[in-house]
């Protein structure tokens, strides 16, 4: 804000009361900075999550463009600020402060891994910024300054455990990346075989950044699981199904099933070392609808033929119109506490996938669930959908039924809307 400080801008803010926090006959001088309204854009571009974190700063950039195509926010152009934090958790933390602190941007797109969501939240509330998430997670969080529009575990796993089971058979071999989102997820996934009738019987983990996998794969083939479950990340998902391949082991044998390996890590490992295995995503880059293919093409028309999209691209890419939604229904007004509690709230559109919506209570979107299963054009045949989008769950049933999260059920300034309910059967 021009010739505003941050700290003098909450206090304005105070005085003109909530009804001007929410944008309603908010002074001219108190909205975004004359022209644009900066937006931080915090991926990884270098690094060894740049292959699955590249790709989704082009994406925003592209969104970025089309509403500023459209006459931006209110005649006002979104004006990114782009940092590469370099795969490494640390720099997540130093430049969500530089964003918020120097930059004074409205709000921040960004994070792919937990670990990184983890390392700048405490820095987003602390200084009452504005976080959109866009990668599904493990859930079991819910933090006043972050909205997270990729998929939690209901959305995702709940359905796709028990029809690996089904259709390919109970016995799942576990292997992920060393740190928390593969260690909660297989948990979660634990949690569903013992429910299914499943059985787990491995787990275990390599370093982030790991890409040599004989010795696992030796395993594996002594164990002869009905299923591997992957969730591995970044450069180590190519390695893992290259080295997978070569050693001769086919998805007729025994399929990967996992929720994280998209269309960009199958583009770069070559879709032969993909064939047949399986993804639970909320979003394929073959759905068949109009949205979809107006954005397929768009961004082929932007940055190459040959690029592909996928899950977390797409919700990098509607979160970015939420932002922009948000930020009109505020009257330009660019306060956190308006964004959190008024803006980006109940927020729709009309995204690839289908309607999606963030939700009012918890912060997180209600998204469609989908099973593919990867052919030889590198993309997904879809095998099995929901019928309609599914309510967020940001604490999993299986292992916290008397969990949940519900902003309007805690004090005002609580930083999480975690609440205690009765134990469901």
């Amino acid at each position: 804000m021009d010739g505003f400080s941050r700290r003098d801008f909450l206090k304005t803010s105070a005085v003109v009361g909530a009804g001007a926090a929410a944008g309603i006959g908010f002074p001219a001088i108190l909205r975004a900075q004359a022209g644009t309204v900066k937006v931080g854009v915090l991926h990884s571009l270098s690094g060894t999550m740049a292959i699955s974190e590249a790709p989704i700063k082009e994406i925003v950039l592209m969104a970025i463009e089309e509403i500023n195509a459209k006459g931006g926010v209110l005649g006002k152009k979104i004006e990114p600020i782009v940092e590469d934090p370099k795969s490494e958790v640390r720099f997540f933390k130093e430049k969500a402060e530089k964003l918020l602190l120097k930059d004074k941007v409205a709000a921040v797109l960004g994070c792919y891994t937990s670990a990184s969501r983890q390392s700048v939240l405490p820095v987003f509330e602390k200084y009452n910024g504005v976080l959109l998430y866009p990668t599904l997670y493990e859930a079991q969080e819910c933090s006043y300054n972050c909205f997270y529009t990729g998929a939690v575990p209901n959305q995702q796993l709940t359905d796709f455990v028990p029809w690996l089971i089904k259709n390919v058979g109970p016995k799942f071999y576990l292997i992920g990346s060393n740190y928390i989102y593969p260690k909660e997820t297989n948990r979660e996934v634990k949690a569903l075989l013992a429910k299914h009738g499943g059985q787990t019987i491995a787990e275990e983990y390599a370093p982030l950044g790991h890409t040599e996998f004989s010795t696992n794969i030796n395993k594996m083939k002594a164990a002869n699981p009905n299923v591997v479950f992957s969730d591995l990340v970044g450069d180590s998902i190519v390695a893992f199904y290259k080295q997978y391949r070569q050693f001769g082991i086919t998805a007729k044998d025994i399929p990967i099933g996992t929720p994280i390996t998209t269309e960009e890590e199958i583009k770069a490992m070559g879709p032969e070392n993909a064939i047949g295995h399986y993804t639970s995503f909320n979003y394929f880059q073959s759905l068949k609808n109009p949205q979809n293919e107006r954005f397929v093409k768009a961004f082929k028309g932007k940055y190459g033929q040959d690029k592909v999209t996928n899950a977390v691209m797409e919700a990098a890419y509607f979160q970015t119109y939420f932002l922009a939604q948000a930020l009109e229904k505020l009257k330009g007004s660019t306060d956190p506490d308006g964004l959190i509690q008024e803006g980006l709230p109940g927020q729709q559109f009309q995204a690839p996938q289908g309607k999606v919506k963030i939700d009012e209570k918890n912060h997180h979107t209600w998204l469609w669930a989908r099973i593919g299963k990867a052919n030889a054009e590198g993309q997904f045949d879809v095998v099995d959908s929901s019928k309609d989008w599914i309510h967020p769950e940001p604490w999993t049933k299986v292992l916290y039924p008397d969990k949940d999260c519900d902003f309007t059920q805690v004090p005002k300034g609580s930083k999480s809307g975690t609440i205690t309910v009765k134990s469901r059967s």
